[in-house]
């Protein structure tokens, strides 16, 4: 199995600077249970606007999961943090998104998910696990991105 990057590509049917609030200042719409370390329908996502914030969930008893840290922050054009979620932080990978405008007002989403030689042995592992996490999590950024306007 490989440890090259993933590289994902996909187009939303909205301007540049809508997709990235919706990535980061509406996070919390659209991640779903299903992709938190907790697992509860109402913990809440956080990811903080800055460069060094926090990316973590809240549960509803007030217990924080950390899940990475910003790295590159340039709204609304790119977006970069260290990825954690059910991991400790030593094996932390990286996530790099680009929003770039495209055709009809429409925005392209190019993400860029590295770091899995530095995990040794289980790199491979991770990525797999990650490439299907993307798979099922990007329809619902997707989703949001037609909500809210």
């Amino acid at each position: 199995m490989s440890v090259e990057p993933l590289r994902l590509s996909l187009d939303v049917a909205c301007g540049v600077e809508h997709a990235f609030r919706v990535w980061t200042s509406r996070i919390d719409t659209w991640w779903p249970a299903d992709h938190t370390v907790s697992g509860e329908a109402d913990a809440t996502v956080v990811l903080e606007p800055f460069l060094g914030g926090r990316i973590f969930e809240r549960t509803t008893a007030g217990d924080e999961h950390d899940w990475g840290r910003v790295t590159v922050w340039e709204p609304p054009t790119r977006l970069g943090y260290t990825w954690h979620l059910r991991a400790d932080a030593a094996d932390a990978t990286d996530v790099r998104i680009t929003f770039e405008p495209a055709a009809g007002g429409t925005t392209r989403l190019v993400i860029e998910h590295s770091g899995w030689a530095r995990l040794g042995a289980r790199g491979a592992t991770w990525r797999g696990r990650n490439e299907g996490g993307w798979a099922t999590l990007l329809p619902h950024y997707t989703a949001a991105t037609t909500t809210g306007r």
